[in-house]
């Protein structure tokens, strides 16, 4: 797990932290705000323990001393004695057992402290990054279809995974140690500086040396390492590749073309690897040679101040030790600020997403059903309080896809469907089908013209309970991975045992479904994959039959089927068409025959339209054509 997240951390962007950047990470705090107790108490026990830490290498040395006899037995008395400085005072410094008590007792209250922080912090951070994941889905679920028309699946999810795997990371680890170490640093310098001064200039001498020859030596690493992760990836393709291609692999006997292919792209790795380690090992051997070095230069120059007597044995090794962490606070603060850069990167992505408008006016899923305030809202929901009767009419529409606004997909189109009635919509690939359907389900938003539901625009209605008057029955049925039953009941997620079991009889697929050991609680697998075509589809209409949709919406759902499972498919259609206004795209026109009114598309218009009897012999008419093609195909076939 550690592994998998130092690569998405090491692969995420960095971005440069500006006022602007930072303040957005500081919005995600929003998300902390319910848990603020937990986090000012993470902090406390943060800042206590570092700080306390911090008093080890004072009473080391104190004890180096006390072991040669140079400690007086008392701290010495300041000029302003305060309650911390009385204390210190009654400390048992006059023997060794009292100093090892002392650095005993340090170490418990350290370990105490800082399991105490990972503690509070931890229940921030988990506790506010799934209301970030919370928030993100919530969002997503309630975004246009143009949002996804422009963005890759896998970008998508890459918000609700690495990117808020990173920002928790951040708030639970980075945030905390870039305290701890900007502490550390501050704090130990300014007690070096105030018990001896003079080592401490000698030794911020070298220091910085080393820590920028070491933060341009690790920059170069980090980068020849992604450069071998990036081989690597590009030889895991072809893997990939060659083992779901296997039966073309072996259909072309090309199994010994793969295996060079894939050899030679893991000689580039191995190249770039072998790179890598010998900057590496040069990089060790150089921090090694680098930290003893300086070690050796501050104990030399130590050395003289104890021989002159400005110091005492027991100074000089607290110096050491706190000089080892005031090396590692320098040295951590980089790669630390290079983890809050890429933590600003991924905020604003997550912001990003978070600030995008929702669809339509479906507004925040938690507060879809609270009272409405504007004038349009309260129209709104006047026109969803009563059922629909399905009277749909297409004004004049014209669409372009947002993706490719220079192609117009529907021109001018003008339709009307009455209340009950079965249209079917026919013409070529591309003729502007499929996207006359999700304009009516308003995927998307009209260039031009209007489409009316009951004589009122259709935008004009709560985009929830508009879609709720809508059912759909797919060419290609879209399962979730659960049991027969909670994918019949999406149609309904309130419906009671007995009416999921009565729309999968309507839907002739309670047979069936019977067959199984598990009933109605049989897995499907991912997408339906358990499941035959047939089985899928009467799935599909048992859950539009449940939904009792005011308008049908079916996409030749017939198509791909056995003649066995096209009829049962086809019984169970007219089932659900009863008394309901349906559209049906169709692809084989000889299931058409029977519907009130066909509308024939070309090239985003409408050119014909009538039954099937007076488009069959409508003179050089398209449907003609195209049911002669389909004839003369089958007559083949």
């Amino acid at each position: 797990m550690a592994r998998r997240y130092q690569d998405v951390a090491d692969d995420s962007p960095k971005v440069p932290i500006t006022k602007d950047s930072f303040r957005n990470l500081l919005g995600i705090y929003q998300f902390m705000v319910p848990y603020k107790s937990w986090f000012l108490a993470g902090l406390f026990c943060l800042i206590f323990s570092s700080t306390i830490l911090l008093a080890f290498p004072f009473f080391t040395g104190k004890l180096v001393d006390s072991s040669v006899g140079k400690l007086s037995g008392t701290m010495p008395t300041p000029l302003n004695p305060t309650a911390a400085t009385s204390f210190l005072q009654n400390l048992p410094l006059d023997s060794i057992n009292g100093i090892a008590t002392i650095l005993l007792g340090i170490l418990v209250l350290q370990s105490i402290f800082s399991f105490l922080r990972v503690y509070f912090f931890s229940r921030v951070s988990e506790k506010s990054m799934a209301a970030i994941r919370k928030a993100l889905y919530q969002k997503l679920m309630t975004l246009p279809l143009t949002f996804y028309d422009s963005r890759r699946i896998g970008e998508v999810m890459s918000r609700l995974t690495a990117d808020v795997a990173l920002l928790q990371d951040t708030f639970s680890i980075t945030l905390a140690e870039f305290v701890r170490q900007v502490a550390t640093l501050v704090i130990g310098l300014s007690i070096l500086f105030v018990r001896t001064p003079t080592l401490t200039f000698f030794m911020l001498g070298i220091i910085p040396v080393l820590v920028l020859a070491g933060l341009f030596f690790g920059k170069k690493i980090r980068k020849m390492s992604k450069e071998t992760q990036d081989e690597l990836g590009k030889a895991n393709v072809v893997v990939e590749e060659t083992l779901q291609a296997i039966s073309m692999v072996k259909s072309f006997t090309n199994e010994k073309f793969e295996v060079n292919r894939y050899s030679t792209s893991l000689d580039k790795v191995v190249n770039v690897a072998l790179n890598t380690a010998n900057y590496r090992g040069a990089f060790i051997s150089f921090i090694v040679m680098s930290i003893f070095g300086g070690i050796v230069a501050v104990l030399w120059y130590g050395s003289q101040l104890v021989q002159t007597g400005e110091m005492s044995i027991g100074d000089l090794t607290g110096f050491i030790i706190y000089t080892m962490f005031i090396g590692g606070s320098i040295g951590g603060l980089g790669d630390l600020y290079g983890q809050l850069q890429r933590a600003v990167g991924a905020s604003e992505r997550v912001r990003e997403i978070l600030d995008q408008p929702s669809e339509g006016n479906t507004g925040s899923l938690e507060t879809q059903s609270s009272t409405q305030n504007s004038a349009q809202n309260t129209t709104t929901q006047n026109h969803t309080n009563s059922k629909a009767t399905g009277n749909i009419v297409f004004k004049n529409v014209q669409f372009a896809y947002p993706s490719r606004k220079d192609v117009q997909v529907l021109q001018a189109i003008n339709l009307t469907i009455k209340a009950g009635e079965k249209v079917a919509l026919v013409g070529h690939s591309g003729a502007g089908k499929s996207t006359i359907i999700q304009l009516l389900m308003r995927f998307y938003d009209l260039d031009k013209g209007e489409i009316l539901l009951d004589q009122q625009p259709i935008q004009q209605y709560e985009l929830n309970s508009y879609r709720q008057l809508l059912g759909i029955v797919p060419q290609e049925v879209i399962l979730f991975g659960g049991t027969i039953k909670e994918n019949i009941a999406y149609g309904k997620p309130d419906a009671i045992e007995d009416e999921i079991i009565e729309a999968a009889k309507k839907a002739n697929a309670y047979q069936f479904i019977q067959s199984f050991p598990e009933g109605m609680q049989t897995l499907v697998g991912e997408r339906g994959v358990k499941l035959s075509g047939g089985q899928r589809q009467r799935i599909a209409i048992a859950r539009a039959i449940l939904k009792n949709p005011t308008v049908l919406i079916l996409d030749e759902a017939t198509s791909s089927l056995d003649a066995e499972s096209e009829q049962a498919v086809k019984d169970a259609l007219q089932t659900l068409m009863k008394n309901r206004t349906t559209i049906i795209i169709a692809h084989r026109l000889a299931t058409i025959r029977s519907v009130d009114k066909i509308y024939v598309l070309d090239k985003g218009h409408i050119t014909e339209t009538g039954t099937h009897e007076e488009l069959l012999h409508t003179p050089n008419g398209v449907y003609g054509n195209l049911v002669k093609l389909q004839m003369t195909e089958f007559s083949r076939n």
